[in-house]
């Protein structure tokens, strides 16, 4: 069932903004695979005027033929000549196509695969005739093809784009109106599933409840998703086995370098590189305690950034073996039995995210983080949320918890004790508020709702 199209407001401010410039313009779209950027572009691409054209894995020869149909429903008649050439197909189109028309070409990396030389001649293309109102559009899947596309120095159309969109997934608040979900507790329980992916939620729609959806999309062996990392995977990576082996072990509770590299058999330096890729793919986050530089090696963490990830990491990749044995129900159980304390950990993470986006205690806070390390007594202890307030003389610490009916004034009380033994609360004054699902009790204040998160996260 096909979502309404959801967001992206600044995403098409900016592209329509293009399409309207006189002179000629250069946007590149790129992001994970199913975050919508197809979707995007239809959404935004002016009718009369624009070409879309989708890659595939095809021959050159078929490709141009494909192309050159398409670009006939502007330029009628221009499927009628054979084009032996890129370059022959590609000076017609800027010699003949009318002010304002827009070249989309979608999954650019396999139009590549096909044919090495296009981003030298549409760098060309772009050098010579950067004056005609001919608007290019490239997209694609393949986050590292299409960041070395504009982003190396050493490729053709190295700093040449106007703009460069990564779309990344939905924030979580959109998967209240994308599924049609009234009540917040649940919208949570099904972020932490299926995360901000918007194919995800559409595939999630077409089933009764979570747990079907569970079960038929991603468990069954013959579900949509159940090797969707692998495919992610694949778009960017050549070695993917490496990669496979870290969102593994980090998926199941392996967080710091050395546990990772202890658990490969390998020294901990020959993990900087593949972390950092995976990083900078947005499959794995690097995580410091609040107050400490984001740099600051000895205590970082790592944990798989995505929520569907992480739900496949911790329950499909453990059973693959019983799932191949289609033992699926087996495997729902364990599913079931563990679901709350995924959760959990995905609650804590929207309460982080949504507090720049609060006013409490009459302040505007910064980003918030979690805080592990040694309190002011010498003994261990962690916090779920600090964050700073806009003038730095404030802090503010949470507590957060997905559990059922919480007491929160038994809550809020240990809390303030732990935030009496933060070092980083010296000299400043402290706030302390509660993230709870359902607390037993309203007298304890103030505690944030799955509503009040959700409503902030859009």
């Amino acid at each position: 069932m096909k979502l309404p199209f959801l967001d992206r407001r600044e995403e098409r401010a900016r592209l329509r903004k293009l399409f309207l410039r006189r002179e000629g313009s250069f946007a590149v779209l790129f992001g994970r695979r199913r975050c919508g950027k197809s979707r995007l572009l239809r959404e935004t691409l002016p009718g009369r005027t624009s070409i879309y054209f989708v890659a595939d894995d095809r021959q050159d020869t078929l490709q141009r033929a494909s192309l050159a149909t398409e670009i006939a429903r502007v330029l009628p008649g221009f499927d009628r000549v054979d084009y032996p050439q890129w370059n022959a197909l590609f000076d017609r189109f800027w010699e003949d196509a009318p002010a304002g028309t827009v070249l989309a070409l979608d999954e650019f990396p396999a139009l590549v695969a096909a044919a090495r030389e296009i981003p030298s001649l549409l760098q060309k293309k772009l050098d010579r005739n950067g004056k005609k109102p001919v608007h290019l559009v490239l997209a694609g899947s393949s986050q590292e093809m299409m960041q070395g596309l504009v982003l190396d120095r050493s490729s053709p159309l190295y700093g040449r784009a106007d703009e460069i969109l990564k779309i990344a997934p939905l924030p979580a608040g959109w998967i209240q109106q994308a599924l049609s979900e009234p009540d917040a507790i649940r919208a949570v329980e099904a972020y932490a599933v299926w995360g901000g992916v918007p194919r995800y939620w559409e595939l999630a729609r077409e089933h009764g409840s979570l747990d079907v959806a569970i079960r038929e999309v991603i468990l069954s062996p013959l579900g949509v998703l159940h090797d969707e990392p692998v495919r992610l995977l694949r778009d960017d990576l050549r070695d993917t086995a490496q990669a496979a082996s870290i969102l593994s072990l980090v998926g199941q509770g392996s967080h710091r370098p050395s546990e990772i590299a202890g658990r490969l058999g390998k020294p901990i330096t020959s993990l900087s590189r593949p972390l950092q890729r995976l990083v900078e793919l947005g499959l794995i986050e690097r995580e410091t305690p609040f107050g400490v530089h984001h740099r600051a090696g000895q205590r970082a963490l790592y944990k798989v950034a995505d929520p569907f990830l992480r739900f496949w990491f911790r329950f499909v990749e453990p059973n693959r073996s019983r799932l191949e044995g289609r033992l699926v129900g087996e495997v729902a159980a364990v599913v079931r039995r563990g679901l709350a304390a995924h959760v959990g950990g995905v609650w804590e993470e929207l309460s982080r995210a949504c507090v720049p986006h609060l006013t409490l205690f009459d302040h505007r806070w910064g980003p918030a983080s979690r805080w592990w390390g040694t309190g002011v007594d010498r003994c261990p202890m962690e916090l779920d949320l600090v964050a700073e307030s806009a003038e730095g003389d404030a802090l503010l610490v949470g507590e957060v918890r997905w559990s059922r009916e919480e007491r929160a004034d038994r809550l809020l009380d240990e809390l303030r004790r732990k935030a009496e033994n933060l070092p980083e609360a010296r000299g400043r004054k402290v706030f302390c508020a509660l993230w709870l699902r359902s607390p037993i009790d309203s007298t304890a204040r103030p505690w944030i709702t799955p509503a009040q998160v959700m409503r902030t996260l859009r």
